[in-house]
């Protein structure tokens, strides 16, 4: 199987959110989690009222099981929506979302990208993190 034929399967079983869609979704009680590092947060901004949960603890922090869950998570039956970057790795961990039991699990297509290109609220970026005493 090649990385393409798996997106596809995935993006066959979730819901992709336009960013005006994901928006409204938002505004409707849906939670946006952005799955983006800090450092690019800091350099591009983030959306209001986004929860930042990194890519690489993700899975952890949403099953409630792990030992590492973050309780705002609890409910499997809440409309969740991840934002990447662009678009891609937000598909494939919104399907594994929906193996863990997340009915509702899904992306916004296009990522942070299509977010800001649509003229969508972003909060500003912050830059750089500053350095830290003695280095």
């Amino acid at each position: 199987m090649t990385i393409a034929e798996l997106l596809e399967g995935a993006r066959a079983r979730i819901t992709r959110f336009s960013p005006w869609q994901a928006l409204e979704a938002q505004e409707a009680g849906a939670l946006i989690v952005d799955t983006r590092c800090d450092e690019a947060r800091r350099a591009h901004g983030a959306i209001p009222g986004a929860v930042h949960v990194p890519l690489s603890v993700l899975f952890w922090r949403l099953d409630q099981a792990s030992g590492h869950a973050d309780g705002r998570f609890a409910d499997v039956d809440q409309q969740i929506i991840l934002v990447c970057a662009d678009g891609y790795s937000s598909s494939l961990a919104a399907s594994t979302l929906r193996d863990l039991g997340f009915a509702r699990a899904g992306d916004l297509d296009g990522g942070f990208t299509a977010w800001a290109a649509a003229g969508l609220p972003v909060e500003a970026p912050l830059g750089p993190r500053p350095a830290h005493a003695g280095q």
